[in-house]
């Protein structure tokens, strides 16, 4: 008599038992001789090492651009990149931005304007339901 067994596995996911940073990659990338880029060489010179310590979770990769404006570029688990210019940033500035792009999922940003509060799948008829509203009020 064969036992048949299944594999027993689990796909990491994010949840109440673990956090999976969506983050995967920062790319910097900046040209050696264009003036838009002096605050960006100044961030990798002075504070890269100290956010790359502070997120070993991320790769950080330094890509020289000759000729072009500075960008930072973040690769997520989800497929999606996002890109974020860096001209006309002080270092400050670059820290934050760099730090939204550690911060974010990838997801599509979705308008919140028109969107519906409550999603079910059904429709009420009356609304939803506040404590508020009854004339007896629960005791527990």
């Amino acid at each position: 008599m064969h036992l048949l067994r299944g594999q027993l596995r689990s796909l990491p996911a994010n949840g109440y038992t673990a956090f999976l940073p969506q983050v995967r990659k920062v790319v910097l990338e900046f040209c050696q001789h264009y003036p838009s880029s002096r605050n960006t060489r100044s961030f990798v010179a002075a504070h890269l090492e100290r956010v790359a310590r502070e997120n070993p979770h991320v790769e950080f990769v330094l890509k020289q651009r000759n000729g072009h404006q500075p960008i930072a570029r973040g690769f997520y688990a989800n497929g999606r990149d996002k890109v974020i210019p860096l001209n006309k940033l002080e270092v400050t500035g670059i820290d934050r931005k760099v730090q939204l792009l550690l911060d974010s999922s990838g997801a599509k940003i979705k308008p919140l304007k028109g969107a519906r509060t409550v999603e079910s799948t059904s429709e009420s008829a009356r609304g939803i339901w506040s404590g508020l509203h009854v004339d007896t009020p629960f005791s527990i």
